[in-house]
């Protein structure tokens, strides 16, 4: 079966977050831009965390019966997120998504620095673009 590769489905300008922005602005960002999750970056756009509108959520729930609004991203972030490569095989990270949580995976460079972000509908999608190109091109049987 040919390599599908990361980088030929991956949003390469995907919403990000930085550690000390406030919950309020990273759910701002969130609602605009419908995505669910996204990377925390440093200034030199090297990924440290990861945050999701499922974390917006339990902490705004906590503000909220305590009446109050005053926390960062950086509070509730997921340190050390678990990122990929843009080389990689899609193939690969759909049996990864199969035994780990996360809907959206950032992805780095050598430098561990963020080039992108590839989520579930996009692995989705590259698997079958890649089922209906062997099935055009008059393959019967599906490996």
């Amino acid at each position: 079966m040919e390599s599908i590769k990361i980088a030929d489905y991956m949003n390469r300008h995907p919403v990000t977050f930085t550690a000390h922005m406030p919950i309020a602005e990273a759910v701002e960002l969130f609602l605009q831009n419908q995505q669910i999750g996204g990377p925390v970056i440093d200034e030199n756009r090297k990924v440290i965390g990861f945050l999701s509108e499922q974390d917006c959520l339990i902490k705004m729930l906590e503000a909220t019966y305590l009446n109050e609004n005053h926390c960062d991203v950086g509070d509730v972030m997921h340190g050390d997120p678990l990122t990929v490569k843009k080389e990689a095989s899609v193939l690969d990270l759909a049996q990864q998504m199969t035994h780990h949580q996360p809907k959206i995976y950032p992805i780095v460079d050598d430098e561990d620095k963020l080039i992108g972000i590839i989520n579930r509908s996009a692995v989705l999608k590259a698997i079958d673009d890649h089922l209906r190109a062997m099935y055009e091109r008059g393959h019967t049987r599906l490996v």
